[in-house]
């Protein structure tokens, strides 16, 4: 019998961060400071969203949970690498995150970007020294997926449009495709990477129209996400957050509620949320995970 969601939810954080406390590397090996900085800025923070979706992912393939370690492991190295770079005053100047000051705070400027250079080579070695496709072809796949997820036609490109966006009225598709990249690409690869890992349903390698579906959801799920990030930033307090509140209107950045007001981006979360769960509908009870995790996602305290 499958544990409830939130059984299941606790296991994988739990084991997640023994997994996390493993790889990195630790603060009394030189240099010292380095690992410390790499640590404090992942260890212990965040609700592990993306991890929780590759995991979801591997059960509906049947994958090996060792595998998934790996790409979990890479793709918060990611995530994290990119949180440390945009909180820099060269960025987006935040002073807190994941309720603790920021690691250019905590540190300095200069130990902060190396702290998510290190994190980010360090995603790619784990990705290039552990077997997480019987296919080798297929495992350079995975890697390039990371890649173009993180870079200027993913995560950093997201970045460079909202960084250029600040004080500009964005149409609702422009604003989606800031967010498609910034926020969703990570969010798709996580869940692609997870289901890469396994053989696929009763024993045979998902489809293209499988895979295309896992990336649709991803796509829907990603884009809620945010939309349910600039509620909770105008609705919920900093304590709650774990980072400054209302820190983007007070910016200037453009935001669903910005354009769509409160009720609208409500109403588009739920929308989207509707979509991704009829994605899945063609994978049944195996998508169970996925399906929660959408819930998850959309609904917390929303």
């Amino acid at each position: 019998m499958r544990p409830d969601f939130q059984s299941w939810l606790t296991g994988i954080q739990v084991r997640f961060e023994r997994v996390l406390n493993e790889l990195l590397p630790r603060a009394d090996v030189a240099p010292q400071r380095l690992h410390e900085a790499m640590r404090y800025a992942v260890m212990d923070g965040g609700k592990r969203v993306r991890p929780l979706l590759a995991f979801a992912a591997g059960e509906l393939v049947g994958a090996d949970v060792e595998r998934v370690n790996m790409v979990a492991a890479a793709v918060e190295l990611i995530h994290a690498y990119s949180l440390v770079h945009d909180d820099m005053p060269c960025m987006d100047n935040d002073v807190l995150r994941r309720g603790k000051p920021t690691c250019h705070v905590q540190y300095d400027e200069a130990t902060a970007l190396l702290v998510g250079d290190s994190l980010q080579a360090l995603a790619y070695q784990l990705l290039s020294e552990h077997r997480l496709n019987d296919d080798a072809e297929r495992q350079l796949e995975m890697i390039k997926l990371l890649g173009v997820a993180s870079g200027s036609r993913g995560m950093a490109g997201g970045q460079a449009v909202d960084l250029a966006s600040v004080g500009k009225a964005l149409t609702l598709p422009e604003l989606e495709y800031m967010h498609i990249c910034k926020t969703g690409a990570l969010i798709r690869a996580s869940i692609l990477l997870g289901a890469q890992c396994g053989s696929g349903r009763k024993g045979n390698p998902l489809d293209a129209n499988q895979i295309d579906r896992l990336d649709h959801f991803g796509k829907v799920v990603g884009l809620a996400f945010q939309v349910v990030d600039d509620v909770l930033d105008c609705e919920a307090d900093t304590a709650t957050l774990g980072k400054t509140a209302g820190k983007d209107a007070d910016s200037g950045k453009p935001t669903y509620v910005s354009l769509l007001g409160i009720q609208g981006a409500r109403d588009m979360a739920l929308q989207l949320h509707r979509e991704a769960l009829d994605t899945l509908a063609q994978f049944g009870d195996a998508a169970m995970r996925l399906r929660e995790m959408a819930d998850f996602i959309v609904l917390r305290k929303f």
